[in-house]
């Protein structure tokens, strides 16, 4: 059984769940345990009334408010409670919000249930700068006193979208934060088996004074009796913004424009659009629009950059060679980058030394050499921030000239603008690194290939230090030939895969996926490869994919007479319901050392390295198109010798692919031709 299967089984037998799978009857005469739209009560089919603004932001819906609606933004509790004046003993309560920030010591209500003839909160949800409060009155068991049950640790001030699920049931309390590992909180008072919410009204993002007005966005707050609701919200990849019922005018498309006007919003009755060449965005034209007619764009100034609205989007059309890029000698592998104020780089891995590997920075539309670092045998760089600082991390696989081993990470000063060496780590023919970051701590994974004859060796996984401000080694991992480290992450949960490539007599071997729980990693799944180069992990809407590049088919045990190198690359796909990835689809790869994955305007591509089919190294490169049920299929034939890496990047002047050869001193720069 995998790790994760074993969290969701004790997650499924907790205490918490057995207690609401053994009550709720004594309130289902009240109602058909049915969700209850609470939001959809106080906001009009059309969502236009004075106090409350429509927004979208980052793709999603949600409602702002007004403290001059404050009392249009209420109804009776008999208008949901239909068949008796009690609320739920079990439930859950499902919200979808966009908080901003929020001051130290200040409180915003989501909703309140008050007595009409009183001050009286009988049941209430506000949260402060890193708290969720949840409290109730309780006649029976808190002598007519508040409870107030508290969630600690609850960030919700980073201005994206977030779905909290908060499930009660007598004194257990738990919530879920984008469907991550519950909270759970038991306290003494219960929740009241008997509620009484006659003459009571609810109220949405109040509690009936202006003071802890709800300041955000929201768009979801459900009632649902009688259940936990988490298991029904974490049912897709999206879940920031999972749905269980939102007000219909959240999810209708925008209106449609008469005749040449430009595209409105319910709301927005009035906006400033400018037209012709793109004007400047500043903090004067803050909340303006400039429609561009040349390419049918309409965007929104942000106070310093335009954001595209709407814009018809690009479609890939051809793939035509930009630049030759001559480089020290064959690469290995190539890492694209961008400084802040500073530039756009690409760093080469290359193979000799001297003259070891370059950086070249894009100037005027091309690269240019920029600096000269002395490596041994590179096989690739790694580019990662910490806080401000930035680092480039190099994988040698050769030992230097004094018969030392060591990768080195790089550090770049802002004075003189450009890197140099800040801690050396002791490899074993190193071949990739890969930097990540876990609950806000970075982490450095070496894929260490072989130590002489041995490719059965360790893989270490190296955790920054803040206070000695250098990594150290966190975790060993057993690897076959490792060639690649892979990180991804889905939902809350954080992964690491390694490609395996040779145990010393067969390619033919796992190669692991690994779960990050409780402060390590621990394996999760293993997936048979053929001498595994390297791993891709892509989203495509809410499915989750795993391509690898298989090299090679070779078992000294066996005569193999077919070709060694013309096989089958996968692709995998995370299903979600067996909590494991399975195949989807296989592609005819020639020794595949790399995919890439990249998208143009709505269109999803890989492109797929391959090196040799067994005769020459001259093979042709595949880009392939993402065609839905069709999965991926072939659609640009790219001529290439001995592709060793592919890169996909976007300046201001278009998108490009640059691939680098292990064959050859060249690497070419593709610029990718749009309709």
């Amino acid at each position: 059984m995998s790790a994760l299967l074993v969290v969701w089984a004790v997650l499924l037998h907790s205490g918490f769940t057995s207690y609401l799978a053994s009550g709720g009857t004594s309130w289902r005469h009240c109602t058909d345990l049915r969700p209850l739209d609470i939001l959809s009560e106080v906001v009009p089919t059309s969502g236009v009334r004075s106090g409350i603004r429509m927004l979208q932001v980052q793709g999603a819906r949600g409602f702002q408010f007004s403290a001059s609606a404050r009392h249009a933004l209420s109804f009776p509790a008999s208008q949901i409670f239909l068949y008796c004046d009690l609320f739920p003993e079990e439930f859950s309560i499902i919200i979808t919000l966009r908080v901003l920030s929020v001051p130290p010591k200040k409180n915003e209500y989501i909703f309140t249930v008050m007595k009409e003839e009183s001050n009286t909160v009988l049941v209430g949800l506000r949260y402060s700068l890193n708290k969720l409060y949840f409290f109730f009155w309780s006649r029976e068991f808190s002598n007519g006193w508040q409870t107030q049950v508290i969630f600690q640790g609850i960030s919700l001030t980073d201005n994206q979208w977030h779905t909290l699920v908060l499930a009660v049931s007598g004194p257990f309390f738990s919530l879920t934060v984008d469907c991550s590992i519950p909270i759970d909180v038991v306290v003494d008072t219960p929740f009241p088996a008997s509620l009484a919410v006659k003459g009571s009204r609810f109220y949405v993002g109040s509690r009936r004074r202006r003071k802890g007005l709800f300041t955000g966005l929201l768009r979801q707050l459900v009632l649902l009796p009688g259940s936990d609701a988490t298991s029904r919200m974490c049912t897709n990849m999206n879940f920031k913004l999972a749905v269980l019922s939102i007000p219909p005018v959240l999810q209708d498309l925008p209106v449609k424009p008469a005749s040449n006007e430009v595209l409105k919003y319910p709301d927005e009755a009035d906006m400033k659009v400018t037209l012709g060449s793109r004007p400047p965005c500043t903090k004067n034209e803050k909340a303006q629009f400039w429609f561009n007619a040349s390419q049918k764009g309409l965007y929104l100034c942000d106070g310093s950059a335009w954001i595209a609205m709407l814009e018809v989007k690009e479609r890939l059309d051809y793939v035509e060679e930009y630049q030759n890029l001559m480089t020290n000698s064959e690469t290995m592998g190539i890492e694209i980058f961008v400084i802040p104020k500073v530039g756009f780089f690409a760093a080469t891995a290359n193979r000799y030394t001297p003259p070891g590997s370059a950086i070249y920075k894009w100037t005027d539309g091309k690269f240019l050499s920029y600096q000269n670092i002395p490596t041994y045998q590179a096989q690739s760089w790694c580019y990662f921030t910490i806080g401000k600082k930035i680092f480039l991390a190099v994988a040698n696989f050769e030992q230097n000239e004094r018969g030392q081993e060591f990768s080195v990470i790089y550090k770049w000063s802002h004075r003189t603008e450009k890197f140099f060496p800040y801690q050396r780590i002791a490899t074993h023919s190193a071949r990739d690194w890969e930097a990540f970051d876990i609950e806000g701590e970075a982490f450095l994974a070496v894929a260490n290939h072989r130590e002489g004859d041995n490719h059965n060796i360790n893989s270490v996984i190296y955790r920054w230090n803040p206070r000695t401000g250098l990594f150290e080694a966190n975790q060993t991992i057993p690897t076959s030939g490792a060639y690649d480290w892979e990180f991804f992450t889905v939902g809350p949960y954080s992964f690491l895969v390694v490609a395996n490539t040779f145990n010393g007599t067969s390619t033919k071997i796992d190669s692991h996926i690994y779960i990050w729980l409780g402060g390590s990693f621990q394996l999760f799944q293993s997936i048979l490869t053929f001498g595994a180069a390297d791993w891709e992990a892509f989203p495509i809407g809410d499915r989750i994919f795993l391509a690898v590049a298989n090299s090679h088919s070779y078992d000294s045990a066996t005569v193999v007479l077919n070709n060694y190198y013309a096989i089958n690359s996968s692709i995998y796909e995370l299903n979600i319901t067996a909590q494991m990835f399975v195949k989807f689809q296989d592609l005819l790869t020639y020794s595949a050392l790399d995919w890439e994955f990249f998208s143009v305007g709505e269109d999803y591509f890989l492109v797929v390295a391959n090196s040799f089919d067994g005769f020459t190294f001259s093979v042709n490169s595949i880009i392939y198109r993402w065609q839905g049920y069709e999965g991926f299929v072939a659609v640009h034939r790219l001529p290439t010798f001995g592709c060793r890496d592919w890169e996909a990047f976007h300046t201001t002047a278009g998108s490009y692919l640059i691939y680098s050869s292990a064959r050859e001193p060249l690497s070419k720069v593709l610029k990718l031709k749009t309709i």
